[in-house]
C-alpha cells in the first residue's frame, strides 16, 4: 500500500512507478482510494470511475479544494523512477505525480486544518478534452467542486502561477484561381495572398496586461501554413492557422473579435475551430490572499492553459502550484527536484495548518 505518512519523495516515487497512461487509472485510482480509506480520519471518500475525491466536514470558515490528475502521457523507456544527484527521474515526475504525493501526504499528516479540505484525483487530464475526468465531476458531482480557493498540483517550480491564459486557434483562408504557372497571369495565387496576413502578424503589438500583481503577456502567431497544388500550378486555395493566447480579462468571444479586428480589410475568410476561456487569478479573496503570503508572494502568471480556468468558470479562484519545471513535463528525461517536494509539503502545511 502507498505509505501516506512517510517521506513525500518515496511517496512520489511509488506513485510513478504504476503505470497510469490516460484510459489506464484504474489500478492508480484503486491504490490511491485504498491509501486514503486507510491512512486518513474524517474525509469522505468516494470513487467516481477513475477519480478518487475526499472532504472533511468540520465546520471550519473556508474550504480549500487540492486538485490533481493521475494520468500521464505514454511513457518514454523512463520507468521505474530512480534517485539521481538529489532529483527523481522518471514518467510523471514533474507532470503530476509529485504534485499528487505533496496532497496526499498533507491529507494524511495535518491533523487540525484550518479550512475543511477537498481532495480530487481525477483521470484523463493529457487526452482531449471531452474525456477529461475534471468535467465529468463537474457534470456528476458538482457539488464536490465547491471551494473558496482551489489548487491545481501543475508544476510550477514552487512558485504560485495565479490564473491561466485564454487560447484560440483560427484557420484564415484565402481562394484564389487555378492557373498554369507558365501563365500566372491567368491565375489569382492564393499563397500570395496570405502576405498581407503574415505582415499583419509579424508587426502585431501583444498586449501585457496586470492582474492581481500578476502580468500575463498575450501573443498572436501563425502556427502552420497549407497551400500549394503541384511545382507547376498557381494555387487557388491557401490558409494560415493562427493562435491566440490572451490574458484571462477577455472572454473567448471577446478573444475571436480582436483577432478578426486585426486581419479586418484583408480578402480572407476566418473559422475558428478552438477555443478556451482563461481564469482570473481571484488572489484578492481571503483564501487566496492567505495562501500568497504562505508562499512568500512568490506569485506569478500561468501562461499556459491549465484545468484551473475550469474552477474560474464556476467562481472559485485557482492557483498552479506544485513541484517540478513545466518545460520537462513530457520528456524522456522528465525529472524533478527533491527539495521541491519537500519545500512544497512545508508551505502547504503551513498554509492549512493557518
Amino acid at each position: 500500500m502507498l505509505d501516506l505518512c512517510g517521506d513525500p519523495v518515496a511517496l512520489t516515487a511509488a506513485l510513478v512507478d504504476i503505470p497510469s497512461e490516460s484510459r489506464n487509472e484504474e489500478r492508480i485510482a484503486d491504490e490511491v482510494e485504498a491509501a486514503l480509506r486507510a491512512q486518513t480520519s474524517g474525509f469522505e471518500i468516494v470513487r467516481n470511475g477513475n477519480a478518487v475525491l475526499a472532504r472533511t466536514a468540520l465546520g471550519r470558515p473556508s474550504r480549500v479544494l487540492l486538485a490533481g490528475h493521475l494520468d500521464t502521457v505514454p511513457a518514454a523507456g523512463n520507468l521505474p523512477s530512480r534517485l539521481v544527484d538529489g532529483e527523481l527521474h522518471g514518467c510523471g515526475t514533474a507532470d503530476m505525480k509529485s504534485g499528487d504525493a505533496v496532497f496526499l501526504h498533507l491529507a494524511a499528516t495535518v491533523a487540525e486544518p484550518a479550512h475543511d479540505l477537498t481532495l480530487v484525483f481525477y483521470d484523463c487530464e493529457e487526452i482531449d478534452s471531452a474525456a477529461n475526468g475534471l468535467g465529468r465531476l463537474e457534470r456528476e458531482l458538482p457539488d464536490w467542486l465547491s471551494a473558496d480557493v482551489a489548487i491545481l498540483g501543475e508544476p510550477t517550480g514552487g512558485w504560485i502561477e495565479a490564473g491561466c491564459q485564454g487560447t484560440l486557434r483560427v484557420v484564415v483562408s484565402a481562394t484564389g484561381t487555378r492557373a498554369h504557372s507558365a501563365r500566372s497571369w491567368l491565375g489569382d495565387n492564393a499563397i500570395h495572398k496570405l502576405g498581407a496576413v503574415l505582415d499583419r502578424l509579424a508587426g502585431y503589438q501583444a498586449r501585457s496586461v496586470d492582474i492581481d500583481g500578476c502580468t500575463y503577456r498575450e501573443g498572436l502567431s501563425a502556427v502552420r501554413v497549407d497551400g500549394g497544388v503541384a511545382g507547376n500550378v498557381i494555387p487557388d486555395a491557401a490558409s494560415v492557422t493562427v493562435n491566440y493566447r490572451f490574458a484571462p480579462d477577455r472572454s473567448a468571444a471577446q478573444a475571436l473579435q480582436h483577432v478578426q479586428d486585426v486581419f479586418d480589410g484583408l480578402d480572407v475568410r476566418l473559422e475558428q475551430t478552438d477555443a478556451a476561456a482563461g481564469a482570473l487569478p481571484g488572489l484578492s479573496e481571503p483564501a487566496a490572499k492567505a495562501l500568497v503570503k504562505a508562499a512568500g508572494e512568490q506569485v506569478r502568471a500561468k501562461y499556459g492553459w491549465t484545468d484551473v480556468s475550469r474552477f474560474a468558470a464556476l467562481g472559485i479562484p485557482a492557483v498552479n502550484y506544485g513541484p517540478g519545471d513545466p518545460n520537462l513535463a513530457h520528456r524522456r528525461d522528465e525529472r524533478v527536484p527533491v527539495r521541491q517536494i519537500t519545500a512544497a509539503v512545508g508551505m502547504l502545511r503551513r498554509y492549512l495548518a493557518g
